[in-house]
């Protein structure tokens, strides 16, 4: 476990001294345009393990990305390794298509505290819901990112994210009804309590995330990364990338059909992504919005 590896994986050069908001931003923006959100071990035939070591070899040295347990519980390490005050937290994840949220508690969070300040810390949703900033845990708040604008509300201790979405321009009109497209522009995302969890807490989850015939991740191949000015993501065969506010309050989206031989070369020039095992891509249709 070394910090100067993690940093020359995600390309941060600052100094992390200082234990204030803007470092941890910095920081925080350096691994999620480094590490993709990605579970493409469940369609390569590897397993997805839980334990700190293991996820640090595959995030830092094979330069691989991982889901939300992965990538958080690292981030988590290396600010809990830099002096922050951190906690994990578990989230239960909306389903727009079943218009409710999840029974099980999937989503793993990190909670950060800076001077009396608590602010959410994720590093592993991806796709448009993916926060450029730390999020201060504040009810009734609009906090605009580049990616839209956040909100926290909270009732009776349980606490709701929201997003709210600019417009979208889609030059490809085969793809205009697509159902990787999110039509509303309001989404709600997840919703968490305070309790602090353990790693432990989502061992289940990680069995069941990655075997299951119900699962989102056994129905769909996803590698997802943040760039400077929006996100990039190939679902199954479909490569989708977005530019944030590329005309006032319009993002644009633009979406390409890969052949089969075409994954593997855009995975590494995308993605910064080589496989030891050849992927099966898939993409049923529903459950999953950009």
């Amino acid at each position: 476990m070394n910090l100067e590896e993690y940093f020359a994986r995600t390309g941060y050069k600052g100094s992390p001294e200082i234990q204030d908001l803007e470092t941890l931003t910095d920081i925080f923006q350096h691994h999620i345009r480094a590490v993709p959100f990605e579970n493409l071990s469940i369609h390569c035939g590897e397993k997805i393990t839980l334990e700190l070591e293991h996820v640090y070899n595959k995030i830092v040295r094979r330069k691989r990305g991982g889901w939300c347990m992965e990538n958080n519980q690292l981030l988590g390490w290396v600010l809990k390794c830099l002096g922050y005050d951190t906690s994990f937290l578990g989230a239960y994840v909306f389903n727009p298509h079943q218009n409710t949220y999840a029974s099980i508690m999937t989503h793993l969070l990190v909670k950060v505290v800076i001077d009396g300040k608590a602010y959410i810390v994720d590093g592993g949703f991806g796709v448009s819901y993916q926060m450029w900033q730390p999020m201060e845990l504040v009810s009734g708040k609009d906090q605009p990112q580049a990616p839209g604008v956040f909100r926290f509300t909270e009732k009776n201790a349980i606490w709701y994210l929201e997003k709210m979405r600019r417009k979208q321009y889609i030059p490809n009109q085969n793809f205009s009804n697509s159902d990787l497209l999110e039509k509303k522009e309001c989404r709600k995302v997840y919703m968490f309590s305070l309790e602090p969890r353990t790693v432990e807490d989502f061992r289940f989850q990680c069995t069941y995330l990655q075997t299951s015939p119900d699962s989102l991740f056994t129905k769909k191949s996803i590698c997802t990364l943040q760039t400077t000015n929006g996100f990039r993501a190939l679902i199954g065969w479909t490569l989708t990338e977005t530019t944030y506010n590329y005309k006032e309050n319009m993002d644009l989206v633009e979406f390409i059909t890969l052949e089969e031989a075409e994954i593997e070369k855009t995975l590494k020039e995308k993605f910064n992504i080589t496989l030891d095992r050849k992927l099966v891509p898939i993409n049923v249709k529903g459950h999953y919005t950009i």
